[in-house]
């Protein structure tokens, strides 16, 4: 071997040494301190599991709260009955009722003719 290669073999086997030497203990694991004994913490574990989950949404929330109306079933019922036969002011294009007839001002001759024109070929008059 040569000298530079058993130097770099003392360097890092004093590296590794200088690095051991710095290296963290291990305690272990901390152990825990409650006040509450094992009973009472599987008491509080069952009432948690029966209860309702305070974070639930959607489907898991469970059944809605009912809400009280003021109002009459009669009242609810005639203002629907109002609402169906009146018109509709929400309507638009083809469910806003019959469209309104408006008189053409041109001529149904002059029409056909520029129609005739157009199926021919011919230009048309304009």
């Amino acid at each position: 071997m040569t000298a530079s290669k058993i130097l770099s073999a003392v360097a890092v086997a004093l590296m590794a040494v200088a690095g051991a030497a710095h290296a963290e203990s291990y305690e272990g694991v901390h152990q825990l301190t409650s006040a509450a004994s094992r009973a009472d913490v599987a008491a509080q574990a069952a009432v948690a599991a029966h209860s309702a989950n305070p974070y639930a949404t959607g489907a898991n929330a469970g059944p809605a709260q009912v809400i009280v109306s003021t109002t009459s079933r009669a009242a609810v019922r005639a203002d629907a009955v109002a609402a169906a036969h009146s018109a509709d002011p929400y309507a638009e294009g083809a469910s806003s009722g019959v469209a309104p007839i408006v008189a053409s001002t041109v001529d149904r001759a002059a029409v056909r003719a520029a129609a005739r024109a157009a199926a021919h070929g011919d230009a048309l008059p304009l």
